[in-house]
């Protein structure tokens, strides 16, 4: 007898075949649940670089923002010790002077009394070495000027007048001020005459 395959019917075959299919369903099934699971894992992992990364953003800006501060506290601090210094750095030098000031008191007071005029002179000369050792200790020189050539960077020309040495042609004939150098620094410039 020949049996017709119906589509109602179920025969062995197509109950294997069920079988099969629903194995390799679950089988997918497991593999579907692998692939999301692995997909899970891969979307944490990314997340984490992320957090990591905005971990350390988060470091350096703060890093930053401390060193900037530290760095605001510190110019500040400089200033304002630069400014204390120009303040009282001529405190040094005037408390310096002040012996100067006695010394001029005393000789003027001789000057009204005294009738030795050989005496006031020695005595202004005293007062006036021990000035100009004074400037010297503190690095004032004076800056040498007659007889050099004139040099528009050292001297200020007042006037020239004619010469009949040629030799004095361009040379500082006369110092009308004198000029001083704090260390290499010029910080009067000597007014000077040069011969023509």
């Amino acid at each position: 007898m020949i049996m017709k395959k119906n589509n109602d019917y179920t025969g062995p075959e197509e109950l294997y075949e069920d079988e099969v299919n629903q194995e390799s369903a679950s089988g997918n099934n497991e593999e579907i649940e692998e692939q999301k699971a692995s997909i899970e894992d891969n979307l944490a992992d990314e997340a984490d670089p992320l957090e990591e990364l905005q971990k350390k953003y988060e470091e350096v800006n703060d890093s930053y923002l401390r060193l900037h501060a530290e760095f605001d506290n510190f110019r500040k601090r400089t200033m304002k010790e630069k400014a204390d210094i120009i303040k009282s750095g001529g405190e040094r030098v005037l408390t310096d002077m002040l012996p100067f000031a006695d010394d001029f008191e005393r000789a003027l007071q001789a000057l009204h009394t005294a009738e030795d005029k050989e005496a006031m002179v020695e005595g202004m000369d005293l007062i006036y070495s021990k000035f100009l050792n004074f400037l010297n200790q503190h690095g004032v020189k004076e800056i040498e000027a007659l007889g050099q050539p004139f040099d528009a960077d050292r001297f200020e020309a007042i006037t020239t007048v004619p010469v009949q040495d040629k030799s004095q042609k361009g040379m500082v004939i006369d110092c009308v001020q004198k000029g001083y150098q704090l260390n290499d620094k010029i910080i009067r410039y000597p007014k000077v005459i040069v011969g023509e």
